[in-house]
Order: structure tokens, then sequence, then C-alpha cells
């Protein structure tokens, strides 16, 4: 099935690269152009196939199972603004890739997808630049303002394995992050502990908040860095919520330096001449286990030229109050 759409009827074998989805999953991805109404109207009718039987809109795949479509015009795709700016952003330096997945070094300012008034994103655009593969799908997501260690699934199986291992956090994989906050942070290790609760505000925009009955969260914060007016921690994860580390930061009073939803807006307006134009987080490093052969791995994003040369000038200004012995070697990492 392609752009122009198809007339006839469409006979597809599920590979083992496609199975586990479930059906109307896959009709969404493989019939792009038509309406979802469409599709399960179809679903529902049994003019879709498995193994020449009706089954359910939830059926999922198996390898081997043998597919029919019925024929569905699809609208031509046009040159849009997608197909451009994925070829602008041809920069998604490559930390580590083998048959199972890639693991890419995520500029900031640039959506982990489309969507939500974003006409593109990295996985957009790896498909853009990467036509002759046969899956990438996002194993997990950063904000579109962080910059970082990204991991893309190349095979199902090992996608699936790499949702299990975020679901298991501590357990799973170890995701650290550096990042610069508004004030002078004075414990070495501080766990935080607070409960995440999201909501939309009147605009629709989606927010999270520290309330009771929200979902249990858990941030680990350590100090490398401090100056009169701001501190660079590592930040690792042990739960994976919506927007975590700036959250819990902001409760505690030290709002991330450029974080324009939960950040110190004034304070932000005063940075971006002096030299931070961005929101100051960074996913650095990320340890675990092969999703496919159990082997070690462990990937490192550098950190940015930007603020690694903010750090510079604040040193020049002002001259560090403390420093890690980690310190240094985590920013001479290239």
């Amino acid at each position: 099935m392609n752009g122009a759409g198809n007339n006839s009827v469409t006979h597809l074998v599920i590979s083992e690269e496609e199975q586990g989805q479930r059906l109307d999953n896959f009709l969404v991805r493989r019939c792009k152009g038509v309406p979802k109404s469409h599709l399960y109207r179809i679903l529902r009718s049994g003019e879709v196939r498995v193994n020449s039987r009706r089954v359910d809109a939830t059926y999922r795949l198996l390898a081997g199972d043998s597919l029919r479509i019925p024929p569905m015009r699809v609208a031509e795709r046009p040159q849009n603004d997608i197909d451009e700016a994925a070829k602008a952003r041809v920069d998604l330096p490559v930390i580590y890739e083998d048959d199972a997945l890639l693991v890419i070094d995520k500029p900031e300012g640039i959506a982990v997808h489309g969507g939500s008034g974003v006409s593109f994103g990295v996985i957009e655009a790896l498909r853009r630049q990467r036509p002759q593969a046969k899956f990438l799908e996002l194993a997990h997501r950063l904000d579109r303002e962080t910059s970082g260690v990204l991991l893309v699934g190349k095979k199902r199986l090992a996608l699936t394995a790499l949702h299990d291992m975020f679901r298991e956090h501590g357990a799973g994989a170890d995701k650290r992050y550096l990042v610069l906050v508004k004030g002078r942070w004075m414990n070495n290790t501080q766990h935080v502990k607070q409960p995440l609760y999201k909501f939309l505000t009147e605009g629709g925009e989606r927010r999270v908040m520290v309330r009771e009955d929200g979902k249990a969260s858990h941030t680990v914060f350590r100090l490398l860095a401090r100056w009169p007016e701001m501190s660079l921690l590592e930040a690792q994860l042990k739960t994976g919520r919506t927007h975590q580390i700036r959250v819990h930061l902001s409760h505690l009073g030290f709002p991330i330096l450029g974080d324009e939803k939960y950040g110190d807006f004034a304070l932000n307006r005063k940075l971006k001449p002096e030299g931070l134009k961005r929101m100051a987080l960074h996913a650095w490093r990320i340890a675990f286990r092969h999703p496919l052969t159990a082997a070690p791995l462990e990937c490192v994003a550098p950190l940015p030229d930007g603020l690694r040369d903010y750090i510079a000038a604040v040193d020049a200004r002002q001259g560090r109050e403390f420093a890690a012995d980690t310190l240094q070697d985590m920013l001479d990492i290239r």
C-alpha cells in the first residue's frame, strides 16, 4: 500500500518483526492517510481477515498470520513540512547501533515524534533518513527541550524488551541526567520521593504537580558543582514519570535554568543574553542490559557545547564554591 492507494485486495504475511502488534494498531501504521474511523468500520464489518477468519480489532498478530486488507483509497502525500524538516535535521549523532537497537544523542529543541502542533520529530527524521529500515520505534521519550541519550528499537522483540526494562526502572535501566538549577544546593546526595499528579491547564496543555494523590515518584540528586547563584546536579531516575526531574526540582525551590514550564521565568529572560538559551537538562548516561543478548551496555552523550560554554562563563564570572571529584571527568567526556 503506497501513497496513491490500493484499488485491489492486499494479502500480507506477518513477519517476526511485526508480530505482537494489535491488529488495529498495525493497520493504522500500515494504512497511512486512511481515517481511523474507516479502518475500524472495515474491521467491524469483517472485511479484514486473518487466516481467512474474522477477528477482533484487539487481536495480537502472530508471525506467519495471513492478513487480507480490502481495497482502500489513500490520499497522495505531498512533499510537506515533515519531509523537508526531516531532511534538514540530518545531524542525529549515533552513540551505539547493532541489529536490534539504535542509540542517538538527541539535540535539544527537537521533539521525539510529531504531533500536538509539532510537524515532525526524531523518529520521523530517522525513518526519512533510513528508508530501507523495516522497523524503527521509540523505546522511551525525552522532552523536546531535553537533549541526550535516546533509545530506538530496530526489532519488535528488542523494543518489547526495552519497554519492559523501562517499566522496571531501578531494576532495569540506570538513567542519569545533568542539570543546572537556580540556587545553592547543599546536600551531596538527596532522595526525593514526592508523588506526581498529571493534569491539563485551561488551555489544554499537559502539566504535572506534586500532590498527595499523585503517582509514586523517586529521583536521586547528587551535587556535582556549586556557584553563588546556581548548582550543577546529577539526577538519577528511579521512576519514570512525566516531567519528573523538572517538577521535583521546582517543588524544592531549585527550578531548572531555562525551564519555560516550571522554571523562574524572570530569571530565564535574564540568562538568555548571558548565553543560556535552552533548558539546562541533558540525558547524559544510560546503563542497561542489551534487550536480546543481556550483555551490559553503557551509552554516554557528552554535555552539549552550549551548556559547557555557559558553565565556563559562570566559572569566569563567579568561581566555583564546590566541585565533586568526578566533575571534570564528566565534563571532559567526548
